[in-house]
């Protein structure tokens, strides 16, 4: 694994990023445009954390920080290299992110029907919380 690049992404390669979440990533959100991803990306540079190896993404996550609370979304990994230790780098390189800007306890989101995703964060430690539902309104209606 001494081949992969852990990094942070640039308005450059949103096109990729999408293109890679088309593929890698499960479900789809209102804010996968490139509109939302160059906000994202030039309000905190240090959020979106890419995995590359031979030159190409094989992985992302989303490790945002409001100050108060560390939020983990969007951790894909290339269908093709999973089960080779990408999306612990990741978390592991999101955690010390947050470590670093004073973040006390990270959470994911992770949808009800991701089996697959499920078992992931399982294995990084991570654990659903029953009491806890995820509450949203767009802010376009």
């Amino acid at each position: 694994m001494n081949d992969l690049v852990i990094r942070t992404a640039t308005v450059d390669e949103i096109p990729a990023l999408l293109a890679f979440w088309a593929g890698a990533a499960e479900g789809t959100s209102i804010t996968d445009d490139p509109d939302g991803l160059a906000r994202l990306i030039t309000r905190d540079p240090e959020a979106l954390i890419v995995a590359e190896r031979g030159g190409r993404i094989a992985g992302t996550v989303i490790a945002g920080y409001d100050g108060w609370r560390c939020h983990l979304y969007r951790l894909a990994v290339d269908p093709e290299q999973r089960r080779r230790g990408i999306a612990r780098s990741l978390l592991d390189a999101a955690h010390e992110r947050f470590v670093r800007l004073g973040g006390r306890r990270a959470d994911a989101m992770v949808l009800d029907h991701n089996e697959l995703g499920q078992s992931a964060w399982l294995a990084a430690g991570y654990g659903r919380q029953e009491q806890w539902r995820r509450w949203v309104r767009p802010l376009d209606a």
